[in-house]
Formats: C-alpha cells, sequence, structure tokens
C-alpha cells in the first residue's frame, strides 16, 4: 500500500491490526478478480493474474478466497464484476501531497467518501492534473537491511536491470526502476540471493516534503481516514518524517 516514507511503519499506527488485516485481504482479492476478468483466470496464461496471486499469497490471504475471487473474475460463477479504476488527487498539510488509487462499482459512492474523509481530516480534493505532476510511475522494491546487506551489495545485484537509483531508509533500500524494469530487478535480486519484503508499481515524488510533529499528526489522521476507506487500493505521497520527528511520535505512542 505504496509505504515508501518513513512515517508508514510508525508504531502507533499498528492498532486494530486484524481489522487492517482484513481489508487488506480485501484489496488482493478485488485485484485478483479485475486481472481474472481483464486477462483470464488461468495465471500462466495472464501475468497480470499471476502477479496478483503471488502478491496475495505473500500477504497470506487464504487460497481459497484467491480461488474463488479468480473464478469470479473469470466469469465461472455466473457472477459480473465491475471495478472502475480511480485517481483522486488531494493536498494535506504543509505542501504534502497524496495521489489516491481507488477501485470501485460505484464511482458516485467512491467520489463522495473520499472528499468526505478529506474535507474531515484538513485536507482538500485537489483539481485533476495540480497535484499528478509531482509524481513519476515506478518499479519499487523495498530491501531490508537485515543479514549486512549493503548498498553495493544490492546495486550489484540490480545494475544490469536498468535501475535509476537505490535510496537507503532507516531500515531498508529502496530500489527504484522503471516500471518496465521491474520483473529484471527482481530477478536480479533472486540471483544474487538478496531478500525483498515488497515490491509494486507506485508513483513516487522526488519533491519530498519533510514534515514536523504537528503537520506530521494532522497527515497521518488525513492518511489514515482515507486508507479505511473500501473503495481505496493505494495512496502515494510526497510527505516523510526527519528522523526527529518520528522519534517524537513513537514517543507519544
Amino acid at each position: 500500500m505504496a509505504g515508501h516514507s518513513k512515517w508508514a511503519n510508525t508504531k502507533h499506527r499498528k492498532a486494530a491490526v486484524d481489522a487492517k488485516k482484513a481489508k487488506i485481504n480485501a484489496r488482493y482479492i478485488k485485484q485478483i478478480e479485475v486481472a481474472a476478468r481483464n486477462g483470464g483466470p488461468d495465471p500462466d496464461g495472464n501475468p497480470a493474474l499471476a502477479l496478483a496471486v503471488q502478491k496475495a499469497k505473500k500477504e497470506s490471504v487464504p487460497n481459497d478466497n484467491i480461488d474463488r475471487a479468480i473464478k469470479r473474475g473469470g466469469g465461472l460463477t455466473g457472477d459480473t464484476v465491475e471495478y472502475e479504476e480511480i485517481t483522486y488527487e488531494v493536498r494535506g498539510p504543509a505542501g504534502s501531497a497524496l495521489l489516491v488509487e481507488c477501485l470501485t462499482d460505484n464511482r458516485n459512492r467512491a467520489a463522495a467518501e473520499v472528499r468526505t474523509a478529506v474535507t474531515r481530516s484538513g485536507g482538500t480534493v485537489a483539481d485533476p492534473g495540480s497535484v499528478a505532476y509531482m509524481f513519476q510511475r515506478k518499479g519499487v522494491v523495498t530491501v531490508p537491511t537485515t543479514g549486512g546487506v549493503t548498498e553495493d551489495d544490492v546495486l550489484g545485484a540490480v545494475l544490469e536491470a536498468g535501475v535509476e537509483e537505490v535510496v537507503e531508509r532507516e531500515e531498508s533500500f529502496e530500489v527504484h526502476s522503471e516500471p518496465s524494469d521491474l520483473q529484471e530487478v527482481l530477478q536480479g535480486l533472486e540471483e544474487a540471493g538478496i531478500a525483498y519484503d515488497s515490491d509494486e508499481v507506485a508513483f513516487v515524488s522526488d519533491m519530498k516534503i519533510d514534515l514536523e510533529l504537528d503537520d506530521a499528526k494532522k497527515f497521518l489522521r488525513l492518511h489514515d481516514a482515507l486508507d479505511d476507506l473500501d473503495d481505496v487500493q493505494n495512496i502515494h505521497t510526497n510527505a516523510d518524517l526527519s528522523a526527529d520527528t518520528l522519534a517524537a511520535l513513537e514517543a507519544e505512542g
């Protein structure tokens, strides 16, 4: 779910774990249904479906749920699956920006829920294009720094895969590439025996906004309100936290 900033894993956001897990599972099920609808129910002949299934299994989505989603999306159950992809642009505190990707069977409901969540949390729904220009679509792979993995190790594994940069975070490296090079990056890491936590095609911004404590709290309230919506699939942002702000948030619990 686009966790490219240090605020994404702060401890105070780990409440209601079971509810969050159920919501994450539901998001993967939607993605599987859409992939099966668009490319057919056979993962061997449908790379998008194979990838969606792989990600769902990595998040421990039950196999029975995955199988039902494939059949439903592939039209094998008689049910009709019609989802629409919509992206909303949102302005948050202190110049922060968010791209909110939705997958919905009711455009009007999604629009109303997003607008309500944003307004109640102190944000603003922006005009189309006024936020999106800050972001570029990239392949993003997160490699944990555990096990003594260094930046040179990561670079050596992915250099021939067209990688654009390796960004060092608090407890991980982020490998950025063109979306079309993502599979080659993963292959390079696997061949080098380097484990990775996540891989996705995401919107990444070079215009990072470092939030101070008060603005970080406001931003997290906005992010969580959007993340709680059933139709929201991914949230991409240019917001970031300094080590001092992160520590202050952790101290407050």
